[in-house]
């Protein structure tokens, strides 16, 4: 209703109470974040204590309709608002006071007026939208709702002049469902209308993350890093750290647009037999490295990876447990210096590097996202034994040429395979990964083309990719036969069908 007039709130209180009407109502829905409708969620005013049910349609109202409150004394004064104008007087030592809320119920504005005069609310607010202005003389109070563009109506809509429950400090309204996140709103006034959204509940899981999650920030964001490089190499830096008795060299590279705000994800790359760390950083193209970090770097486009190559010494991953701690320390050392998400960090590798990449997945479950490898082979390779080894699963993509002489392409699909899917299969009631070995993959047929089978009995958190090529010992597989006629390592598919499956995470 909107004031044609000043309402007065003035009663003469000679040695008798004044009585007041106070009331609110708090409405609003309650939806996901798709927005639907949320039934049966429960909608609390914590210091009010009162608590009501949404219907059908997310809709909701907790309100009071009167309560008697009583004051005694002269004449306080009187408030009223007409065209957008407040009117006020106030008697004796008691001035007018003024608050503007927005509609969440934030003090966005306070004024104290003394005699009496008039006051414009539409100028105390800056961004336009609805407002709701208590003004109040001593005990007495009214609540007016109005626009910036100067709209006001009464905020109780009664023409008896009841006027509007100021909230209690630290008043806040409490949303819970079942599935849902409990979000709680503070409140600085008891009329308002919320349309909230819920965000549904991650689900609990006995390890791992599920897909698409928040990053997890590491203790280096928004620091500086303290290391010292040994020296600039093109296109990263190389750095040495001290592990067990060694030196160990590792060389870093960071996105151009690096942000020590954001959490970065992080890429190792693992070198083969005959080379080594920095071949891995830079190197003149050809069929081992036709671009940085195993094709990786070049897909970055929007710089969400630091990338990392590690050094074998003399060439070889053989060091077993120190080449382990290698990994593990170059880990948190980065994760210290630089601001990296935890839970994404990926390991790929060819050849040696495939075999090293396969034994740090199983020891390293819980600090490895996921890892791709190429060529790989479970043997000459070390694992921990016993209570040390890592029963857990791993997310896994491999790609291995059907002919390949060295790293035996049967022995890598009847046996590096099923030690992985046995632990990777779908979780059951109790949270507890099943077997999932049965499952056989599809492979290629012929001399051309390539396959990469998804298997369907795996925890979708850890999925496994089996893709297979008519090649030899090279992991720049393509589509054009194997190292022969037609053969072009430029055309390899690898590099991208790796990226999609780091970035599904």
């Amino acid at each position: 209703m909107f004031s044609k007039a000043p309402h007065l709130l003035t009663v003469l209180c000679l040695l008798a109470f004044c009585g007041f009407s106070f009331a609110y109502s708090v409405s609003g829905t309650v939806s996901d974040e798709q927005g639907v409708a949320i039934k049966g969620a429960s909608v609390s005013l914590l210091k009010e204590g009162k608590t009501t049910t949404t219907d059908d349609q997310g809709k909701f109202t907790i309100s009071e309709e009167e309560m008697s409150i009583r004051a005694a004394g002269n004449a306080v004064g009187y408030i009223g608002v007409s065209n957008g104008v407040l009117s006020y007087s106030q008697s004796g030592t008691q001035p007018v006071q003024v608050k503007i809320f927005n509609t969440l119920g934030h003090q966005v504005f306070s004024k104290t007026l003394l005699g009496s005069g008039t006051y414009d609310l539409g100028r105390a607010v800056k961004a336009c939208g609805t407002y709701f202005a208590n003004v109040g003389v001593g005990s007495a109070r009214q609540s007016f709702k109005f626009t910036s563009e100067g709209n006001f109506s009464s905020a109780t809509g009664s023409a008896n002049g009841s006027l509007m429950k100021e909230a209690a400090q630290d008043e806040a309204i409490q949303f819970v469902a079942d599935g849902f996140d409990t979000l709680t709103v503070s409140l600085g006034t008891l009329d308002t209308t919320l349309n909230v959204k819920l965000k549904a509940k991650a689900p609990e899981f006995k390890f791992g993350y599920a897909l698409k999650n928040d990053p997890t920030p590491s203790k280096g964001c928004g620091s500086n890093s303290k290391l010292q490089k040994v020296k600039s190499v093109e296109n990263g830096d190389q750095f040495q750290i001290r592990v067990g008795s060694d030196n160990r060299t590792y060389f870093v590279t960071l996105p151009k647009n690096y942000d020590n705000k954001k959490p970065h994800k992080v890429l190792f790359a693992l070198h083969c037999y005959g080379s080594n760390g920095e071949d891995f950083v830079h190197h003149n193209p050809d069929y081992d490295h036709p671009t940085p970090y195993y094709g990786q770097q070049v897909l970055d486009k929007n710089g969400d990876y630091i990338f990392v190559s590690l050094d074998a010494v003399g060439g070889l991953w053989n060091k077993g447990q120190p080449d382990h701690d290698f990994f593990a320390q170059t880990l948190t050392t980065l994760e210290e210096n630089y601001c990296i998400d935890t839970s994404r960090v990926f390991i790929t590798g060819f050849s040696f590097g495939a075999m090293f990449s396969y034994s740090l997945m199983q020891d390293m479950q819980s600090r490895v996202r996921a890892a791709a490898t190429y060529a790989v082979a479970d043997y000459n390779i070390w694992l921990p034994e016993g209570s040390n080894m890592k029963d857990l699963p791993i997310a896994w993509m491999n790609v291995h040429g059907v002919n390949d002489g060295r790293c035996n392409y049967d022995r890598a699909k009847n046996s590096a395979l099923p030690r992985i899917l046995k632990r990777n299969g779908k979780a059951d009631a109790n949270g507890d990964f099943t077997d999932a070995s049965s499952e056989k993959p599809q492979e290629i047929s012929g001399n051309t083309g390539h396959v990469c089978y998804d298997f369907k009995n795996v925890d979708e958190r850890f999925p496994v990719k089996w893709c297979t090529w008519p090649g030899d010992h090279q992991w720049t597989a393509h589509d054009t036969g194997n190292m022969g006629v037609g053969w072009n390592w430029e055309q390899t598919w690898v590099p991208e069908e790796v990226h999609k499956f780091f970035e599904q995470f």
